[in-house]
Formats: C-alpha cells, sequence, structure tokens
C-alpha cells in the first residue's frame, strides 16, 4: 500500500518546513531572466529553478498553464521536469485546476496521478464547480495510489468572491467545501497522522471570516485538512503575518510563493528561496 498523502506532507514538513515555491515561467519572467519566450528558455528556465528547490524546500508548485502556453513542446518540457523531480524528495503540487465528471475526469486523474502518468505528481489541484461529489471517485483514486488533491475554495481573484460567499443553506459556498473536506478526511484519514490526503486551496489575501470560514481560524481537527495558500510574496500577504493569516490552522498551511522569488534571476532564486524560508519561520512562532 503506497504511504499516504498526509504522511509524506507531514515528512516533507518536518524536514524542510512549510514554504512551497511555485515553478511559473511568464514570459516576463523568462525576459527578465535574459532567456527567450521559447522551449529553450522554458527549459531552463524551470530546470534551475527546480535545482534552486531541491535541498531548499520540500514543495514545488508547476502551473500548468506557462507549460502549456508553448503547445505539446511546452508539455514535453513539464513532463521532463516532473520525471526529474521525482528523483529528489521533493513533493509536487501540479496546479492544473482540472475539474469534470466522469470518464473526462478519470482521464485527468491518470494523466496527472495514474500509475502511467506522464506527469509525475503527488498531488494536482482540482475545481469542485461541477459538484464537489463529482470529485469522489477521483479521491478514492488517490487514496488507493497515495495521492493527493487540493480542491479550490476561497481563492484570491476578486471575481471569485460572489460565487465562494454565496449562501446555501445557511453557509456559504466556500464554507461547506472546507466543511466537506473536513468530514472526509476524519473519514478516510489515519487519526495517528496529523494531515488527511485532502486540501484546500484558500488565498492568503483574503479574510477568511468573510467567506464563513472562521473555523478554519479558530478550530483544530483530528486528523488536519492541508491548507495550499497562494497570494504571498507579489500578490500582496506577507510570509511574516502566517499565523496572524491562519489562526489555528497555520501549522496545516502550505505557503506557495513564486515570484517574489523567482524575480531575483537566475543567480539570486536560491537566496531569495532562503530569505523566504527565514521569514516564514518568525512569521509561524
Amino acid at each position: 500500500m503506497p504511504t499516504n498523502f498526509g504522511v509524506l506532507l507531514g515528512q516533507s514538513f518536518k524536514k524542510y518546513g512549510q514554504l512551497c515555491v511555485g515553478i511559473d515561467p511568464h514570459a516576463s519572467l523568462l525576459e527578465a531572466w535574459g532567456l527567450e519566450d521559447n522551449i529553450l528558455g522554458l527549459e531552463k528556465f524551470a530546470n534551475l529553478t527546480l535545482d534552486a528547490a531541491v535541498g531548499r524546500v520540500g514543495i514545488i508548485k508547476p502551473q500548468v498553464s506557462f507549460f502549456e502556453r508553448h503547445g505539446s513542446k511546452g508539455f514535453e518540457v513539464l513532463e521532463k521536469l516532473s520525471e526529474k523531480a521525482a528523483q529528489t524528495d521533493l513533493l509536487v503540487i501540479m496546479d492544473a485546476k482540472r475539474g469534470d465528471i466522469g470518464t473526462t475526469m478519470e482521464a485527468y486523474y491518470d494523466a496527472w496521478l495514474g500509475a502511467n502518468a506522464p506527469f509525475i505528481s503527488d498531488a494536482l489541484t482540482v475545481s469542485p464547480y461541477l459538484g464537489f461529489d463529482s470529485l469522489k471517485p477521483t479521491m478514492s483514486s488517490c487514496l488507493e495510489r497515495g495521492k493527493g488533491l487540493f480542491i479550490l475554495a476561497a481563492t484570491s481573484n476578486p471575481e471569485g468572491a460572489k460565487l465562494q460567499r454565496a449562501i446555501i443553506a445557511d453557509k456559504t459556498v466556500a464554507a461547506q467545501i472546507w466543511d466537506s473536506l473536513t468530514e472526509i478526511n476524519s473519514v478516510t484519514g489515519d487519526h495517528a497522522v496529523k494531515f488527511g490526503s485532502f486540501g484546500a486551496v484558500l488565498g492568503a489575501t483574503l479574510n477568511l471570516g468573510s467567506f464563513g470560514l472562521h473555523s478554519v481560524l479558530s478550530e483544530s481537527q483530528s486528523v488536519a485538512t492541508p491548507i495550499l495558500a497562494p497570494g504571498f510574496g507579489a500578490q500582496g500577504a506577507e510570509l511574516s503575518a502566517a499565523k496572524q493569516l491562519f489562526g489555528a490552522s497555520a501549522s496545516q498551511v502550505i505557503h506557495s510563493v513564486s515570484r517574489s522569488v523567482l524575480q531575483a534571476g537566475p543567480g539570486g532564486v536560491a537566496a531569495a528561496i532562503d530569505s523566504a524560508k527565514l521569514e516564514l519561520t518568525h512569521g509561524l512562532t
């Protein structure tokens, strides 16, 4: 039986801390690094960022869209990157935001998390907006293979708030997603292990209380629901305020940074990661 994702996440936190480095090859970042906006530039950027992350953090999060924009050759770079990462002790969260029903979702699972997946990853970001229950077959498959999912709940883009704050049966949509995750983790998780295999994406720039997510800030869980928190650095959230932002759940947050470290350039990204780790350490104490 494969090691469950929650166990792997706990091991990663213990060894490397809670920082995650996003691999986001924006065209503007490629230019800032002195690279061409083509396959060669993409490949060099991705590999240099991976090399800087190894041994410094335990988690990377490639943003799939920046590889996809280069077509099949871009996906080839991502495939090779995931193979290279699999030879390290990094956990790979693929930020693909997939979501569908039936055989279509099964195919997404096969592509990113399956036994013969061309893109080797430990977890995948997914959307619940075809109905939360549409993800349950994928969750079952993840448990069989020791994989994880991070489900969009409260995202940092302003356009998401109207939907995610909508109230149905006395709860916001975001709170219903969170409650569903905590329930599933409680049932499927090992109570001897700190983390469940299924997490929520919660933007670090948000006032979580305004999304009805008061329990995130104030309540502990027997099997903690991991939180993937984008928005640190360039989007405005500060790592030094990590504990203040997430309250009782701060110890289960994956703090994701990308542009704020990547803009340091190929010669400075390693030092920028070290600096972000130090800031986060202070923010969690």
